[in-house]
């Protein structure tokens, strides 16, 4: 008896992946918008009644989809962060079209739905708090300034500059991109012991970052 019973929760857990599944490649394909539950099930290849049997409401549907997803980019920057090179690591994160595209997406319908707001903001509450943590030990370890050049600065600008890239790329807009990347590669590229090599020397509150690399006098 216990066998048959069994088999029907691990089905339960395949369609149940298969709807999230599905809903995340709309949002992407299509915007949120286009995620209704016929979409929905008509991608995962099940009964549209499927969709309220396991998810009562639409919304039920998306903070699954949204707190797989915030699992998934809280353990990318886990593992960024645990890497030999973690702010080239954090840039790359940021820089990612498939999650800042969802983010956006979710940024998006949580002007329309109260709850998922709420998750949207203790999500990126705990994103950026484990980050500016780890970036205060990253910073400290290399001689910055962290009056000067504060993490929670740093760690809004890695977000925000990223963000921009990716949206401004995904409507065609690439003026001032190069610019932006190149500083971004010296930037990072300092952390890993590389001089700051434009003119007007290293950006404010970080003239300490890359000291030991640079050739002595003499």
């Amino acid at each position: 008896m216990s066998t048959p019973r069994k088999r029907r929760r691990e089905g339960d857990t395949e369609t149940r992946d298969q709807l999230i599944a599905a809903t995340a490649d709309i949002m992407l394909e299509e915007g949120y918008a286009a995620a209704t539950s016929r979409r929905v099930a008509a991608k995962a290849g099940v009964n549209p009644a499927l969709v309220y049997y396991y998810f009562p409401t639409m919304d039920d549907l998306f903070l699954a989809v949204f707190r797989r997803g915030a699992e998934a980019n809280l353990e990318r920057q886990r593992k960024a962060l645990a890497s030999d090179n973690p702010m080239r690591a954090l840039w790359e994160v940021a820089t990612d079209p498939h999650g800042t595209a969802m983010l956006m997406e979710f940024m998006a319908l949580s002007n329309h739905r109260k709850d998922i707001r709420a998750e949207f903001a203790t999500y990126a509450q705990r994103y950026r708090e484990s980050q500016i943590a780890a970036l205060t030990v990253i910073m400290r370890g290399h001689g910055v300034d962290l009056d000067a050049l504060p993490p929670t600065l740093l760690s809004v600008m890695i977000s925000s500059l990223g963000a921009t890239l990716v949206n401004e790329a995904t409507l065609g807009i690439d003026l001032g991109h190069r610019d932006l990347v190149e500083f971004a590669e010296d930037f990072v590229r300092v952390f890993e012991g590389v001089p700051w090599s434009r003119t007007g020397g290293l950006p404010a509150g970080s003239r300490a970052i890359g000291a030991e690399s640079e050739p002595a006098a003499g």
